[in-house]
């Protein structure tokens, strides 16, 4: 018999077991695909950024193009001048290309480029028209 501290033990017998399991994702694999996903999708979020600052400049060329209209044909229904009146009342760049026409019955229409972001399209003219009855 064996003292008290002393413990038999029984080894359990070796078994070699063969299973057929799905192989598992390796992280090795899997770095850096954060990266590469923001590199293919990084030029998408710039023409999108381009398209949405675009669409506010165009916006805000024809707000200007309306408000200079406003004032040049504010100035006509007094007798001064349509066009040195609405250029007055647009920015630099818009004001060097504007086309300012004039009728007699006080209607003012007031046209601009549009400037392009990328500077490689012609998007056109923005066009504010405006009316004040002639106060002469």
């Amino acid at each position: 018999m064996l003292p008290r501290h002393i413990t038999a033990r029984r080894r359990r017998p070796r078994t070699r077991r063969w299973h057929l399991a799905a192989p598992q994702p390796c992280a090795h694999r899997e770095s850096g695909q954060a990266a590469v996903e923001l590199v293919a999708l990084f030029p998408l979020l710039i023409a999108l950024a381009a398209l949405a600052w675009q669409l506010a400049i165009a916006g805000h060329a024809l707000w200007a193009a309306t408000a200079a209209a406003r004032v040049a044909a504010r100035a006509n229904a007094i007798g001064l001048d349509a066009g040195a009146a609405g250029r007055s009342r647009l920015p630099g760049t818009l004001a060097r290309g504007a086309r300012i026409r004039a009728e007699d019955d006080g209607t003012v229409e007031v046209s601009v480029r549009v400037p392009a972001v990328l500077g490689l399209l012609e998007l056109g003219d923005a066009t504010g028209r405006a009316h004040f009855e002639p106060q002469r």
